[in-house]
């Protein structure tokens, strides 16, 4: 399960060999926190660590995490110098003040404080958070894709995590070995990818705005994958890829 309190990704990789599914939650997406009540869900991580993020994550999908993996996205930043850049697709001139990023229409590549840019990017889109889940995931696959592709890393399962721990980037918890970095690196390079169906965006709790989920199609989703079953098509959403 990569991530931290910014975003929190939960990667399926099918036992029956199927096509792996990266699934953005939302980090303001109102759940049920164990001992806490209702919040946020990225509060379970303020309130517990790794360990009660975990525990929410399976509470509210049902789903038997693993591994957990925390990515600092702002670590990432010698990793894509490292490999030469990260190519990416974006479909119209993006322009942040806030981020500074500043790109142009089309493929181009990204060096590593154009690519955090791109990852930090809200503020240009009109739904903010949930669009920069999707460029977070769509950045993730194609600087995963870039680590492990035979110009660039002759021995992943070397550069790979090396590349990660060098620059204090990533974060595992004491189940995690080698081959199951390099499994992830390897699933993340052509997953299904999705946020997880939402009924409001906006939804008034005491805890501010948060995201609702769509608990119907929401189960259907986490059912899915707990039976390694494909996805229907309806439940992916946001899964336009580029790079």
């Amino acid at each position: 399960m990569p991530g931290r309190t910014g975003t929190i990704l939960l990667l399926h990789i099918p036992s029956n060999g199927g096509r792996a599914v990266l699934i953005s939650l939302p980090r303001d997406s109102y759940v049920q926190i164990p001992g806490y009540g209702n919040n946020k869900i990225n509060a379970a991580y303020s309130f517990g660590g790794p360990k009660l993020l975990v525990k929410t994550v399976e509470d509210n999908t049902g789903l038997r995490i693993d591994h957990y993996m925390g990515i600092g996205f702002g670590g990432l930043v010698n990793v894509v110098n490292a490999v030469g850049g990260v190519n990416m697709c974006v479909p119209h001139r993006v322009h942040d003040r806030a981020s500074g990023l500043n790109l142009k229409a089309g493929c181009q590549t990204l060096d590593g404080a154009q690519a955090l840019a791109y990852v930090r990017d809200r503020h240009t889109f009109a739904q903010q958070d949930l669009q920069r889940v999707q460029d977070q995931r769509i950045f993730l696959r194609a600087l995963l894709r870039k680590m492990t592709s035979p110009g660039t890393a002759l021995n992943p399962f070397a550069a790979v995590p090396a590349a990660f721990g060098a620059t204090g980037a990533l974060q595992v918890d004491n189940g995690t070995h080698l081959y199951q970095l390099l499994q992830v690196a390897l699933a993340l390079r052509d997953p299904e990818t999705t946020t997880v169906p939402i009924a409001n965006a906006n939804y008034p709790t005491n805890a501010g705005d948060a995201v609702l989920w769509d608990n119907a199609r929401a189960n259907r989703l986490f059912h899915d994958l707990n039976h390694d079953q494909a996805v229907p098509k309806g439940l992916l959403t946001g899964s336009h890829l580029g790079g």
